[in-house]
């Protein structure tokens, strides 16, 4: 079996070896990036089966057991979003080599790597504070890749992002030396084994602090106000991979903290209530847009609004299904912005009015778009349809005020059809000039049909990727047997 520390290791050490390798040949920074999120996306589907029957358990930095040495947890979770930030990794990498001509192209390429590092360990850690570490190394990494072209407006995004996101990480660290303060241990399965034998009101504060920390790159309202500027002001490529990845991790951070590390179930109402409104701000917000990046960033919040929603259930099944919206989101996200990318390119402008016959200029990437679109809808035979519908069902299984608040969210789902909609009628329904035909280039192409054909087949046939869900859901809500997982 393959040692889920390659996961980390092999990203790291070609971010650092970038430099020195393009000393050899120039170019070879455009080919390390999908080498690595290859690697990565083999071995976390080698390492799939296996631990859907028993987790592994890594000892980092000595030959001591946990919690007395860092640890990484390759568990269904872990290693299920490995997967997911391998292959979307992979797939924006591919695209980035025709799409990232201008500027310091290693620099790029590096930070691209140390972005999905940060991802990949964070997922997988089993120590709050590398946890942390991981986390501000994908931050740090966002912040500069969203300033990346140099222009004003990416500047402005990504000093925004980084004032908001190192207050996020501050009160991340505060909550972590409060915890290490109580309990004098960092691993989390430790923590959990010990938080019931202290009283609720000694650990609410550094409860509040990591939860309201991770929601900042969670995007969860009112803590997104950073989202906006920073998706539609960085390069197409990066904003793939922020909504398709980087707020992922942030809820699944908070998720690791609601479920395992604390058992906080008095938290799952107001985080359904949260969700909503995270759900109906982003919405709202997009239907007002007329850039399309801004309006696809301000429809990412709607989403984790979504998955809030159904991880706030507190249920296998909502797990469940905000897991698979998780998954739902970041293809049909990471499609959206890639096609979008290049339709950008051609015309020159983000308005939404420039599109104006681009189902006709662009054939393939428009109807790339459509499909990404109406997933994300919940249209079937796209993946979007069965995620909704799982957390539709889990609502309704619950009863009660769940029913009543997953109708109210089936609104935002209205909304959100409605200014996709708009969208595509610009495309295919207005500007009767012709056009020449201008598609975009292989390098292009090939990463956005396999994100189509991913969400086509995930849309048709979820059942071996619910079975995963499940064991992932079962992984976050028995907190007993993470503890002995990692104890052991």
């Amino acid at each position: 079996m393959v040692s889920p520390a390659l996961l980390v290791a092999v990203p790291l050490g070609l971010a650092f070896a970038l430099p020195l390798l393009r000393l050899a040949w120039r170019e070879v920074d455009r080919y390390v990036p999908p080498v690595g999120m290859a690697f990565n996306l083999v071995v976390s589907l080698s390492l799939l089966p296996v631990v859907l029957k028993n987790p592994v358990v890594v000892w980092i930095g000595g030959n001591f057991p946990p919690p007395f040495c860092i640890n990484l947890v390759a568990g269904p979770v872990g290693v299920l979003l490995s997967a997911v930030i391998a292959l979307v990794g992979l797939l924006v990498a591919i695209y980035a080599i025709g799409y990232i001509r201008e500027g310091d192209t290693g620099r790029y390429h590096t930070l691209y790597l140390l972005l999905l590092t940060g991802a990949t360990g964070a997922v997988l850690t089993g120590d709050i504070f590398n946890l942390f570490v991981f986390f501000e190394i994908l931050c740090i990494s966002s912040y500069a890749l969203v300033a990346y072209l140099g222009d004003r407006n990416g500047v402005e995004a990504a000093v925004k992002y980084l004032v908001q996101g190192s207050v996020g990480t501050g009160m991340v660290l505060v909550g972590i030396a409060l915890l290490y303060g109580q309990f004098g241990t960092l691993n989390m399965a430790d923590i959990a084994g010990r938080v019931n034998s202290v009283s609720p009101a000694s650990v609410f504060v550094p409860l509040v602090l990591l939860v309201a920390g991770f929601g900042v790159e969670a995007a969860i309202f009112p803590l997104n106000a950073w989202l906006p500027d920073a998706h539609s002001s960085a390069p197409s490529s990066i904003s793939a991979i922020l909504s398709g990845i980087a707020i992922k991790v942030g809820v699944y951070a908070m998720a690791r903290v609601i479920f395992t590390m604390f058992g906080a179930s008095e938290l799952f109402p107001s985080l359904m209530v949260v969700g909503l409104l995270t759900l109906f701000v982003g919405e709202m917000s997009a239907f007002a847009q007329g850039d399309i990046k801004r309006m696809l960033a301000y429809s990412s919040i709607g989403q984790i609004g979504l998955i809030a929603f159904a991880l706030g259930l507190g249920t296998l099944h909502g797990l469940s299904g905000g897991m698979f919206q998780v998954v739902s989101h970041a293809l049909s996200k990471s499609l959206l912005f890639l096609a979008v990318g290049y339709m950008i390119y051609r015309t020159g402008s983000m308005e939404i009015s420039s599109l104006e016959g681009m189902g006709r200029r662009m054939p393939l990437t428009s109807l790339a778009f459509v499909v990404g679109a109406f997933s994300l809808v919940g249209f079937p035979p796209f993946v979007g349809f069965p995620s909704k519908f799982m957390i539709v069902k889990a609502a309704v299984e619950n009863g009660g005020l769940s029913t009543v608040l997953v109708a109210v969210a089936l609104v935002g789902t209205v909304i959100e059809g409605a200014y996709f909609l708009k969208v595509v009628q610009v495309m295919y329904f207005k500007g009767g000039r012709e056009l020449k035909r201008e598609e975009a280039p292989a390098t292009a192409l090939v990463p956005i049909f396999v994100l189509v054909l991913m969400v086509l087949v995930l849309g048709v046939y979820p059942r071996p990727m619910v079975e995963v869900l499940d064991s992932a859901a079962s992984e976050l809500l028995d907190r007993l047997k993470y503890v002995q997982w990692v104890m052991r």
